[in-house]
C-alpha cells in the first residue's frame, strides 16, 4: 500500500484536529467521569469500575437494555420493509415522480422531537386523531399509550415514519445502479415480478441494503427523542431506552453513573458499527 505523502498529511491535519476536539476529547472526558463519584453535596471521590457494577445490578438497566434492543429490531425491520417498498415505487417511471420523491423526504426533514410531538398528539386518548378515526368506525377510544405493548408500538411507528425515507433514499440509489439488462433477461426467461424482486433486484442492491441496515441499527440504539416526547419512558418504565436511562442520572446530578451508562451505550453502538463494517468488507466494500 502506498504511504500518504507529507502534503496529504498536512491537508488532513485540520480535519484530524477537528475530530479529536469534537469527538475524542469529550468521549475521553465521559470515560474519565464514569470512574468517579460526582453527586451534588458529596465529596468527589474515585470509584473505579464501581459505577459500572452498580448499573449492572440495577433491574432498570436491564429493562432499558431489553427495550432498546427490541426497539432496534422492530423499528429497523419495519423501516427496511417500508423503505424498500417506497424505493421500488419511486424508481418506477410514474407521472410526477420528482414531486413524489421530494414529498417522500418530508418526514426525514422534520426535526425528530417535532415529529415525535406530532405522533403524541395523534395517540392522545380523548382528542387524538387515532381515536377520532376509530370513533368514525363505531369503535370506542383506545388508550394507545396506557399499556407497555401499545406504548412500544406507538414509539416504533413514530420512529419508522420519520426514518423510512432515509432507508428509501439509500435503496433508491442502489436501484439506480442495477443494469436494466438484468430485468430484461429475467422477463425473457419467464420470471414473474415476485421472482424478479427476490432473484434479481434484492441481490443486486445487497450492498445498499447492508449500508441502510448498518446506519439505522446503530442509530436506533441511541433512540431518545421519540420515547422522551411520546411516552416519557412509561408506562411503568417499560419504554425507557438506554439514552433516556443515562439522561435521568444526569438530570439528578449523578454524573458518575450517567457517564457510565453513556459509555456502555457507546460500546454497544461501537461494537455494532464494527460488526457491520466487517460485513461490508466481506461484501467487497472498501
Amino acid at each position: 500500500m502506498e504511504r500518504p505523502s507529507k502534503e496529504a498529511l498536512l491537508l488532513a491535519g485540520p480535519l484530524v484536529a477537528l475530530v479529536l476536539g469534537a469527538m475524542v476529547v469529550p468521549l475521553l472526558g465521559t470515560c474519565w467521569s464514569s470512574l468517579w463519584q460526582e453527586v451534588p453535596f458529596l465529596a468527589r471521590s474515585f470509584r473505579g469500575m464501581a459505577n459500572y457494577a452498580d448499573l449492572l445490578r440495577e433491574d432498570r438497566f436491564w429493562q432499558a437494555l431489553a427495550f432498546t434492543l427490541a426497539f432496534c429490531l422492530c423499528s429497523v425491520g419495519l423501516e427496511m420493509v417500508a423503505g424498500v417498498a417506497a424505493a421500488l415505487i419511486l424508481n418506477e417511471r410514474l407521472p410526477g415522480r420528482g414531486l413524489m420523491r421530494a414529498a417522500a423526504l418530508l418526514p426525514w426533514v422534520i426535526p425528530s422531537a417535532v415529529g415525535a410531538r406530532l405522533w403524541q398528539l395523534i395517540w392522545r386518548y380523548r382528542e387524538g386523531m387515532a381515536n377520532l378515526a376509530i370513533g368514525w368506525l363505531g369503535m370506542g377510544p383506545v388508550s394507545w399509550l396506557g399499556t407497555p405493548l401499545g406504548a412500544f408500538a406507538c414509539v416504533v411507528v413514530a420512529d419508522a415514519w420519520r426514518t423510512t425515507p432515509f432507508v428509501a433514499l439509500i435503496v433508491l440509489a442502489g436501484l439506480q445502479g442495477v443494469p436494466p439488462e438484468l430485468h430484461l433477461q429475467a422477463r425473457v426467461d419467464g420470471a414473474s415480478p415476485w421472482q424478479r424482486l427476490w432473484r434479481v433486484t434484492l441481490p443486486a442492491i445487497r450492498p445498499a441494503l447492508l449500508v441502510a441496515l448498518a446506519f439505522r441499527s446503530v442509530d436506533a440504539l441511541r433512540v431518545f427523542d421519540p420515547v422522551y416526547v411520546i411516552t416519557g419512558g412509561g408506562p411503568g418504565g417499560w419504554t425507557t431506552s438506554l439514552s433516556l436511562y443515562a439522561y435521568r442520572y444526569f438530570l439528578i446530578g449523578d454524573f458518575g453513573h450517567g457517564s457510565a451508562a453513556s459509555v456502555l451505550l457507546f460500546l454497544m453502538a461501537l461494537g455494532m458499527a464494527l460488526a457491520w463494517l466487517g460485513r461490508l468488507r466481506v461484501e467487497g466494500w472498501p
